[in-house]
């Protein structure tokens, strides 16, 4: 894996992060995106800091396609290629219908789910050409339904379907798809602030090491869903 691409939206912090610390260690570049231009520089700082010059960083918002060509055009430039994406960038509304407004419901599709295509549709090219491998951050919400959760519920549940319909379109291509399906995880989620009471939850590192083992798999073999889930919920 050493000196591969990996593009990390939503990569400034949580399972993001994780990630992205994941992969420097074996020597991967990474390019992450975030809409705080503070939490990228600190996530640079801190992945720089593991491998020295390992790691760009943009301030993007995945609901703008035209900021996604831009950070691939700005890899390509850099590093002269693009093997693997992680679509991560995600948000959380959660309450009742009758209180879940049209902006919630709109910032949680748009981000969750169309984000997703517009990341997608920015690399696809360069993955094609790389032979890649994709990799979406969806979660258990995507097959399990819960209350309060209609905006994203139908974010995650349309996420899964994207994801592995994607996985047919292009494997015939060499390209790999995956997604992630984790349950509890530690992050700064939706206002969540991690703390000592979060132990017992998957961990932004627990995810990144996922990751690398789906990258490590051998070429003939594709996990194209994944649930995770916490061994010991509470």
């Amino acid at each position: 894996m050493k000196n591969k691409v990996g593009f990390i939206t939503g990569g400034s912090k949580g399972i993001g992060l994780g990630i992205a610390e994941a992969m420097v260690k074996e020597d991967i570049k990474v390019a992450i995106t975030g809409r705080n231009a503070e939490a990228v520089n600190s996530a640079l700082e801190l992945l720089n800091k593991i491998k020295p010059d390992s790691a760009i960083g943009f301030v993007s918002d995945v609901r703008k396609p035209t900021d996604l060509e831009q950070n691939v055009q700005e890899i390509i430039a850099k590093w002269g290629s693009l093997d693997y994406v992680l679509a991560n960038a995600g948000v959380g509304h959660f309450g009742n219908i009758e209180t879940l407004t049209a902006e919630q419901w709109n910032e949680t599709i748009d981000i969750n789910l169309t984000g997703v295509f517009n990341t997608v549709k920015a690399c696809l090219n360069q993955v094609i050409e790389s032979k890649g491998y994709i990799i979406t951050i969806a979660s258990l919400a995507g097959t399990n339904f819960f209350v309060n959760g209609t905006a994203y519920n139908a974010s995650k549940f349309g996420l899964v379907g994207f994801t592995q319909a994607l996985m047919l379109d292009v494997r015939s291509k060499g390209v790999k798809v995956t997604t992630i399906m984790p349950g509890s995880v530690t992050s700064y989620f939706n206002g969540h602030v991690p703390s000592d009471a979060d132990a017992w939850k998957i961990q932004p590192e627990d995810i990144g090491q996922m990751v690398l083992d789906l990258i490590k798999m051998p070429a003939r073999t594709l996990p194209s869903k994944i649930e995770v889930r916490p061994t010991m919920p509470q």
